[in-house]
Formats: C-alpha cells, sequence, structure tokens
C-alpha cells in the first residue's frame, strides 16, 4: 500500500490554512432562504434568533419587515433595535438600515431582512448585499432571508415561470459563498391558505396575487427551484469537505465549463444557463468574448459591457479574445484552459449576411472541437422577430457625413472625368473612379464603401458607357465591365477597410502594450515613493488624459488625509472619507459603481500581491470601455506592484536598522559592562576600606589615588559615549579659533601625565610652525584618543611620538609608537565602532578610534592607519585648515 498517496499537498494545505485563517477574521452569514414571500422566513429567523438571545449571545436587529404581521412583531420584542437612517429622496424620506452604528456598536449578530433589497440614493452601497458584506468583514455574523427569484442566475427562469419579471436581484456568489443555508418550506396548500387567511397580504392584494404569482403551478415549480437549489448546495458542500479533509471519493472534478458570448441580449439568458450548469455539474466556470474587426455600434456595446458586468456578478471569470475568426478564437482558448465543455447560443439570423454564415459556425465549432463537448442554447423568438431579423441589414457604424463626403468626393471626381472623357476614355474612366473607392477604403468605413462603390457604378453607366445619358448598355463587353467594375470596387473597399480596422485595433493594442513597457521600465529605474508618485502621474495623464489623486497610507498603515501629488483634482472631507473605505475594504468606490455613487470621482485601491499601499481617485465624465478597463487595470496593476516594494525596501531598511540597533545594543552592553564593573568596584572598594577603618595617612592617600584613577577611567568612558552619541546624532559643529599647537600638545601631555609615566614623549614641531585655525576641544579630543590608544599598546619604555607639520593647506599630525602594530587584515576595519583587535589587552570599549575618525571627518579631515617598518602603528591625521601666514598674505593682496 502506498501511503504516501495519502499524504496532503503542502501548497494545497498552506492555501487552506490562509483560507482558514482569513475566514476566522469574518462574520458568519446565515440565509433563511425560501421559494417565495409569506412561507416564514422572517418569522423563522427571529425564532432563531431569540434562542441565541437566550444562549447569552448579542444579538440585534439591524433591519426588520414584519410586514405588519403581529406574530412576527411579536417576536422582534426583546431584542435591541438599531434605529435606522433617513435620507431624503424626491421631497420625502427614505427610511434605510444604519451600517455605521452596527459596525460601530460590533454585536456578535445583527439581523438584516430582505437581502436582496435596493437601497436608497444617497446611501453607501446600492444594494444592502453589499452592507452586509461590509459587516461581515467588520467580523460581525448575520441572519439575511432571501426569496429563489431573487437570484440571478434563476431570475430570468422565474420571470418565464411567473411573468413577472425581477429587478432586485444579488450573484449567486453571495448565496454560494453563505455559511449556512436554512430552507423554510411549506406545501403549496399551506402557502394558499396563509395568502387567504391574509398573513402574507392584505386581503385586496392576496386575491391579486393569487391570480397572478401566488396559482399553485408557479408555486410548485418555484418550491422545485429553491429544493434543487438547497439539494445541490448540501452536495457541493460534502465535496467540499471531502477534498479539505482529503477524503477518497468519487469526483465530478476537472470539468471546465467555457461559455462563449457577444452583444447580444440572449448571452444573459446563456450565462444564466451556463452558471446554474456549473452549479449542478460542480464544475468550473468562464466566459469569453471574441473580439474580431467588426466594430459595434453603441447599443452593441453598451449590451456588451451588461453581459460582462452580469458574468462577474454571477461569480463567472471573463476573458476578451482578439481573433478575425470566432471559432478559432473559441477553439483555441478552450484547448489552452483545459475546457471540457463549450456552451454557445444558437445562432440567430440578425441579416442577410449572417443567414449566410448560420449552419457553418455550429459546423466548425463541432468540426474543430476535438474531446471537447459543444451545448447549444436556444429560445424561443416571435414570429414576426424573425421576419424582422432576417431582413434586416448590417449594422454599420459610420456617421451621416461620412456617406455625405464620400458620395460628393466621388459626384467631383466623376465631374473631372467627365469634362476629359473623350481623351481617356471611358475604360480609363472605371480604373480612375475604382482607385478612388480604394482611396475612400482607407478612411472611412464599410457603409461609405457600399455606397461609393455603387454610386461610382451607376455614374460611369449613366454619363460614361455609350449610349450615354441612359443606363441601358448595348455591348455585352460593357455589361460585363460594368458587372465586375461593381464587384471589384465593392471588394477592394470592403477589404481595404477591414485592413484598416485590423491596422487600428492593432496599432492601439501596440500602443497599449508599448505603454504598459515603458510604465514598468520607469517604475523599474524609479527610487523612492515620491519618484513612483510622479511617474504614476504623469504616465496617467498622458495615455488617459485625467488628473489623479493619489493618497498613500502613513507608518500605523492607516490612509494619509493629504495627496501624495500635486494635482488639480480638490478632494472635500466627505471624498477622503471615501478613499479611507476603499483603503480599507480594498474595493473601488465612488462614481460609475454601486458603492458610493454620489460623488464626482472614482476611487481605485492600489492593491498589490500583498498589501493595500493606498488610493487613487480619478475624475471619469464616462465609464471606461471593457478595454479601457483592462488597461487601467494593468496600469494600476503595475503601479501598486512598484509602491508594494518600496514599501517592503523601506520596511526592509527599518528592519535592517532596528536589528543592527539591536547589536550595536548587544555590543555596547558588553563592551561597557566590563569596562563600568572595574572602576565602580575600585572607588566601592575604596571609599568601604576608608570608612570602615582608620588607615595611615600614607594608605589613605594611595586609596584615594585609586578612587581618582577610577573615577578618571570611568569619566573617559562616559565622554566616549557622549561624544559617540554626538556624532550619530549629527550634532557635531566645529567651532573654529586660532591656535597655537605647542598649547595642543601640551594640553594633551598634561591629560595624560598619569598614563605617560612609563613612556618617553617626543613632540616634534617645526619652528616656523604658524597657527592655524581648528576647532581646539574636537583636536585636543582626538590626540588624547590617539596617545591614550598608543600608551595601552606600546611596550612600556617605549618611545611614543607626536609630530606636527604644515603641508600644502593641511595641518598634518603624526602620532607613532612602537609596539606590535595592526594585523594587515585588520587595517580597513580599526575605525569601525566597537573594534577591537584580536591580540587586544583586556578592557576598552572599542569607541576610541571610531571617534577620532568622526571628529577628523566633522572638521573636514582625514586620518589614516598603517604600520611602520621596524614595528608599531602610525596614524596620519590631515585637516584642511588657515594658517596665520596664509591669513596675512590674503589681506596684503586685498
Amino acid at each position: 500500500m502506498n501511503y504516501d498517496d495519502n499524504r496532503p499537498d503542502p501548497d494545497e494545505l498552506l492555501a487552506s490554512l490562509k483560507f482558514e485563517e482569513e475566514k476566522s477574521k469574518h462574520g458568519k452569514l446565515k440565509i433563511f432562504f425560501g421559494m417565495c414571500a409569506g412561507v416564514g422566513k422572517t418569522y423563522t429567523m427571529l425564532q432563531t434568533a431569540q434562542a441565541e438571545k437566550a444562549k447569552g449571545n448579542d444579538i440585534v436587529i439591524g433591519y426588520i419587515e414584519t410586514h405588519n404581521r403581529e406574530e412576527t412583531a411579536k417576536l422582534a420584542e426583546g431584542i435591541e433595535l438599531i434605529p435606522r437612517k433617513v435620507y431624503g429622496y424626491k421631497s420625502t424620506s427614505v427610511q434605510e438600515m444604519d451600517l455605521d452604528t452596527i459596525i460601530n456598536r460590533k454585536p456578535q449578530t445583527v439581523i438584516v431582512d430582505e437581502l436582496a433589497h435596493t437601497n436608497a440614493p444617497g446611501s453607501r452601497h446600492a444594494k444592502r448585499f453589499q452592507d452586509v458584506q461590509e459587516i461581515l468583514e467588520s467580523g460581525i455574523s448575520v441572519y439575511t432571508t432571501l426569496n429563489v427569484q431573487h437570484l440571478e442566475s434563476r431570475s430570468e427562469t422565474v420571470a418565464q415561470i411567473t411573468g413577472i419579471i425581477v429587478h432586485e436581484t444579488i450573484p449567486d456568489e453571495v448565496f454560494e459563498n453563505a455559511d449556512e443555508v436554512e430552507l423554510v418550506d411549506l406545501t403549496p396548500e399551506e402557502l394558499l391558505q396563509r395568502l387567504s387567511d391574509g398573513k402574507v397580504y392584505t386581503p385586496e392584494r392576496s386575491r391579486e396575487a393569487a391570480k397572478n404569482f401566488f396559482r399553485e403551478g408557479n408555486i410548485n415549480a418555484l418550491r422545485e427551484m429553491a429544493l434543487r437549489i438547497v439539494a445541490d448546495r448540501v452536495d457541493k458542500q460534502l465535496h467540499d469537505y471531502m477534498r479539505h479533509k482529503h477524503i477518497r471519493g468519487p469526483w465530478k472534478s476537472g470539468l471546465h465549463l467555457l461559455v462563449a458570448i457577444g452583444p447580444s441580449p440572449y448571452s444573459g439568458k446563456l450565462l444564466r444557463w451556463a452558471k446554474t450548469l456549473s452549479y449542478s455539474m460542480g464544475a468550473n466556470i468562464q466566459a469569453v468574448y471574441i473580439e474580431t474587426l467588426r466594430k459595434l455600434n453603441p447599443k452593441e456595446s453598451e449590451q456588451l459591457d451588461k453581459n460582462i458586468n452580469l458574468a462577474k456578478q454571477l461569480g463567472i471569470k471573463f476573458r476578451i479574445i482578439t481573433n478575425n475568426d470566432i471559432v478559432k478564437g473559441i477553439i483555441n482558448f478552450a484547448q489552452k484552459e483545459n475546457v471540457t465543455h463549450i456552451i454557445v447560443g444558437k445562432p440567430r439570423v440578425r441579416n442577410l449576411i449572417s443567414l449566410l454564415r448560420l449552419g457553418r459556425y455550429v459546423n466548425r465549432l463541432v468540426r474543430y472541437s476535438g474531446n471537447i463537448d459543444i451545448y447549444i442554447l436556444g429560445a424561443d423568438n416571435q414570429s414576426r422577430d424573425r421576419f424582422q431579423s432576417m431582413v434586416s441589414v448590417p449594422p454599420f457604424t459610420s456617421t451621416i457625413p461620412q456617406y455625405l463626403i464620400t458620395s460628393l468626393l466621388v459626384v467631383l471626381s466623376s465631374t473631372g472625368f467627365y469634362l476629359v472623357k473623350d481623351l481617356i476614355g471611358y475604360q480609363v474612366v472605371s480604373f480612375a473612379l475604382l482607385f478612388l473607392v480604394s482611396i475612400l477604403a482607407i478612411f472611412y468605413g464599410t457603409g461609405p464603401i457600399l455606397l461609393a462603390a455603387t454610386l461610382s457604378a451607376l455614374i460611369w453607366d449613366f454619363f460614361f458607357i455609350p449610349p450615354p445619358f441612359t443606363l441601358h448598355i448595348e455591348k455585352p463587353v460593357d455589361v460585363l465591365m460594368l458587372i465586375m467594375f461593381f464587384i471589384i470596387a465593392l471588394l477592394n473597399g470592403i477589404l481595404t477597410s477591414r485592413v484598416r480596422r485590423q491596422e487600428k485595433k492593432t496599432r492601439i493594442r501596440e500602443e497599449r502594450t508599448h505603454a504598459l513597457y515603458q510604465l514598468t521600465r520607469d517604475l523599474t529605474m524609479a527610487s523612492g515613493i515620491d519618484e513612483v508618485t510622479k511617474i504614476a502621474v504623469r504616465y496617467i495623464k498622458k495615455y488617459f488624459n485625467l488628473d489623479c489623486a493619489i493618497i498613500l497610507k502613513n507608518d500605523f498603515n492607516q490612509l494619509d488625509n493629504k495627496v501624495q501629488n500635486e494635482t488639480k483634482a480638490e478632494l472635500s472631507g466627505n471624498e477622503l472619507s471615501i478613499a479611507a473605505w476603499v483603503y480599507k475594504h480594498s474595493a473601488k468606490a465612488g462614481k460609475h459603481t454601486d458603492t458610493l455613487p454620489s460623488t464626482d470621482y472614482t476611487f481605485y485601491p492600489l492593491t498589490g500581491n500583498n498589501n493595500n499601499t493606498g488610493v487613487i481617485a480619478i475624475k471619469l465624465p464616462k465609464p471606461f470601455t471593457q478595454g479601457e478597463e483592462q488597461f487601467w487595470e494593468a496600469f494600476l496593476s503595475q503601479i501598486s506592484g512598484k509602491y508594494e516594494r518600496e514599501y517592503l525596501r523601506d520596511a526592509a531598511r527599518k528592519a535592517y536598522i532596528l536589528n543592527e540597533s539591536d547589536k550595536l545594543y548587544k555590543t555596547l552592553f558588553n563592551s561597557i559592562s566590563h569596562e563600568l564593573r572595574i572602576p565602580v568596584a575600585t572607588i566601592m572598594g575604596a571609599t568601604d576600606t576608608l570608612l570602615m577603618q582608620s588607615y595611615p595617612e600614607d594608605t589613605r592617600r594611595k586609596l584615594y589615588a585609586e578612587i581618582n584613577t577610577a573615577s578618571i577611567r570611568l569619566n573617559r568612558l562616559i565622554e566616549n559615549l557622549l561624544n559617540m552619541s554626538r556624532l550619530e546624532s549629527g550634532q557635531i559643529t566645529p567651532r573654529l579659533d586660532w591656535c597655537d599647537v605647542h598649547d595642543l600638545a601640551n594640553k594633551v601631555a598634561d591629560n595624560l601625565e598619569q598614563e605617560l609615566r612609563n613612556f618617553k614623549l617626543s613632540v616634534v614641531i617645526p619652528a616656523d610652525m604658524p597657527l592655524v585655525l581648528i576647532d581646539f576641544g574636537l583636536t585636543e579630543q582626538v590626540l588624547n584618543n590617539l596617545v591614550l590608544n598608543a600608551t595601552q599598546n606600546a611596550t612600556a619604555g617605549t618611545n611614543i611620538r607626536l609630530k606636527f607639520f604644515f603641508d600644502q593647506g593641511a595641518l598634518t599630525i603624526q602620532v607613532m609608537d612602537r609596539g606590535k602594530g595592526f594585523p594587515a587584515s585588520e587595517l580597513l576595519s580599526v575605525f569601525d565602532k566597537f573594534y577591537r583587535g584580536k591580540d587586544s589587552k583586556a578592557g576598552g570599549t572599542g569607541l576610541g578610534l571610531s571617534i577620532v575618525k568622526g571628529f577628523v571627518e566633522a572638521q573636514g579631515g582625514t586620518v589614516m592607519a598603517e604600520n611602520r617598518k621596524n614595528g608599531g602603528a602610525l596614524f596620519t591625521i590631515k585637516i584642511p585648515v588657515k594658517s596665520s601666514e596664509m591669513d596675512k598674505l590674503n589681506k596684503q593682496e586685498n
């Protein structure tokens, strides 16, 4: 038995854990689901809420509709009711659920009746299910109600059954993602009895409803639909559970459905049917639109946008593919995506041209599909609709001025040819008109070219072919020439127009690809958030002609209250609050959306792979087309990714600094703990001895000397720490003054008199050494540290040399000793903080030479360490300074 087959895939396990972690942060959604109104969904929901409240759970009512039913109203008693929010609409007031109050109250569970309800204008969201989604994201669980006719995929089927069109629907994805669905069911007889008893509607309305929606046949059909949906959901939950727990079973996996849609109103039915099929089969589903060279008219473009939005509402992934051959485009995409079933609509006769293509489309699709199954879905049409479709003409998108211009050009050209017809002959005129039609095809669409070809053929026949001024043609050759002229002119014009459209689409696609390449290249080279913002603003203005406002997050992972870039867009406090909502929920809002649409701006989140870095606001005069939307999303993806990388780089830099600070702290603690302990212990021991007993004067002096030596050592350590702190903070500012280096050398010798007792200090200063302009205090500290370092590393009794001289505008100071020197591998590290040589004596913090380097560089100088030939170390300091001699020369020249 192979046990490895039962082991879970690590990637799947990690993804499952992440999913469960994210899910645990959200509230739970429970839907009380029924076939129609009156089955008792709200009543059952309130019963459940009362039972949970009795267990001690915190439950409130966010929105409830009792429809004046006394039994339902009594069940709501005892549960906290959140007051509704009032919105003004058309000189009246409308009450809606107060979303902000519920989120701020943060109960365990909130009751929200009528999930498919449409909110009043001015509400944050257009639909109540969007309010519920925000509540769930806040970690609050929700009880809600829903009828089967309000599911988007079932709304059209319900309309066919009942004859009533349902306008308030929710995406199927909301229902599918619910944590629990409880079916509230009644038999048709019980429901009709409740209707007649007035428990559903008022008596007058009940009688009307019984004749229309609440017919027994309708109720049976809706009940079957609701039962089937819940049964399919249970089956899907079982399979998801078995997959999650890695339980073997007979899977309906590997099924991938592809729906091919177009700019037709029938595509909506196709999408709904396919969604229902995928749910029943447990299959993945996606939709595709094949973009050809044919240009859509405004009505078709609008219908295509509706179909694409419907696909997104149904939770169907959508793609746009460019291919002049629709069949090849569908098959190629299906093969790449490993599709098992293709669903297409029955080809309908739109016009005389599509009539010729009807059978060819289906036959080619079946022929090239291979192992992929083809489902063809159709719908009944009225006979008059069929007749109108069959006699309609192909759609043209050209404007009336274009038709007039092409006609005028043909007429003017023909007039010119008529004046010279005797010189060139009527045959040459046909070639000239043919050339004119070909030229016009470069600039105009199919309609104007068809008109130009027809008009030029008629003019050539009427004015040029003998006998003139009549449509009658005597010679068969001329008849054949006229027919060939018309066909060639028409085909040449249409083909040229098609090539022009293809070239235009290719150029647009190439421009967008080039724009993304340029954006990606510039963003890659950019360094820093400000530079990224400038590039983003420049490219958005260049390719979309839009002014944008970019708002980024601050160090506390909250959206800032100010716009990052200079822009003409001025955001009010209300619009900034919309931006904050977009940042929090990582969803777009504003104009042309269903969330907070009462603003002039559309807000998009700048969402990277893992984090949301900010919000971008743009003022769109009209919604993006699908192509523009894809281009915009690609732009935002690149910009968001770069912002995320910059924030991650900053975070990594801060983490590095914190890590280095931690190392610095540990090193500093380890270094100074020993240095502090020795002088403190010496002082404590000496003072304790002096306090405990009375000693002779000599002994007392020795103890005082030890205390003094320890105090000097402790003071030196504190000075080094303070000096290093000044260097780290950048607060070292040289105070220049005229100094005599003799005074400097004497001061250093006095400071270190006790340390130099066992050494010979030689000070070399030229007799003509001028005064120099330096910071006496900083330079004194530098020499103190260097000479002290020499006393700690040189052999007792050896010579320590301190040499001063002025060389090419720089004060040069050299400190030399006869110690061991430095290992060659450590010469580059001697000035590092906390550096102590491998063979150095115990004690010392390793800060002295680092302070030397900092103080010298603060005066604009340099310091270098090297080994002497015969042993020992040599430190050379060069500080560019003014000397008194140079100062005198400058004054004389002036």
